[in-house]
């Protein structure tokens, strides 16, 4: 028996939650060959690592990976050939030209009694659960928009940007660095207020930059989650050999 058929008409609804993954990027910084999300982490495609950590999480109950365009029947067949949660419902949409494109098709194929909707990079493999929960629970206590992130161990410093690649550059200011977070997925957000952002807000290297950006742009609050060091982004080679470490690590600690 559903829980709408057990619950009485003013009984609230128990909140549901969704993660949407956009898969549809190439990856260039790794080199050539498969795109960033297929490449193999102890044998198996980052994408694959994303979902199953998407659907590691109890509250997660629909994961919607957003293919390339021309790749949505090749990632249905790597999600069937793969073991995956079976409490879990998965989805693989077509996605667009642009991030955000491809972010708001994974939107728009979520059904409508998702409240709390997850953005998660494919390129971030081995986060852990807890910080999914984490996001996920700060959404439903009443946050319109989650981050997780880990403060900065390097000093940053602000610079007026080169016109030639690897011409000096001179610093502007140094900004605090006890301020400054380093900010990972998966991002967490009422629907109604990610949706309204994607509505309103474009997403460019100006201002806006990820999804909580785009929150931020119409003046609604982001909060901050302890993040993990695991949920690194795999961007260039060396993250790759990285996350083999870490992968190699769980598996011979805990079996994962």
């Amino acid at each position: 028996m559903s829980d709408e058929s057990q619950s009485s008409p003013n009984t609230p609804k128990p909140a549901r939650t969704a993660a949407v993954i956009p898969a549809a990027g190439r990856g260039v910084r790794l080199g050539p060959g498969a795109p960033k999300a297929l490449r193999t982490l102890g044998g198996t495609p980052m994408l694959i690592h994303a979902v199953r950590a998407m659907a590691a999480s109890r509250a997660v109950s629909l994961v919607v990976v957003v293919a390339p365009a021309d790749g949505a029947a090749e990632v249905k067949s790597l999600l069937a050939d793969h073991s995956l949660p079976e409490r879990t419902d998965f989805l693989v949409v077509p996605g667009g030209d642009t991030r955000q494109e491809s972010v708001r098709a994974g939107i728009d194929a979520l059904p409508p009694e998702i409240t709390t909707v997850l953005v998660h990079d494919a390129a971030r493999p081995l986060v852990p659960v807890d910080t999914v929960d984490a996001v996920v629970e700060t959404v439903q206590s009443g946050a319109p928009a989650v981050v997780p992130a880990l403060p900065l161990a390097d000093t940053v410093k602000e610079v007026e940007p080169a016109v030639e690649r690897g011409a000096p550059e001179p610093v502007v200011a140094t900004p605090a660095r006890a301020r400054l977070r380093a900010v990972q997925t998966p991002q967490g957000f009422d629907r109604d207020v990610l949706v309204r952002a994607h509505d309103t807000v474009e997403l460019n290297g100006e201002g806006a930059t990820d999804d909580a950006g785009m929150v931020e742009q119409l003046g609604l609050p982001v909060v901050v989650v302890p993040g993990h060091e695991e949920a690194f982004k795999v961007t260039r080679p060396l993250d790759l050999v990285l996350a083999e470490a870490v992968l190699a690590r769980r598996r011979k600690n805990d079996g994962f």
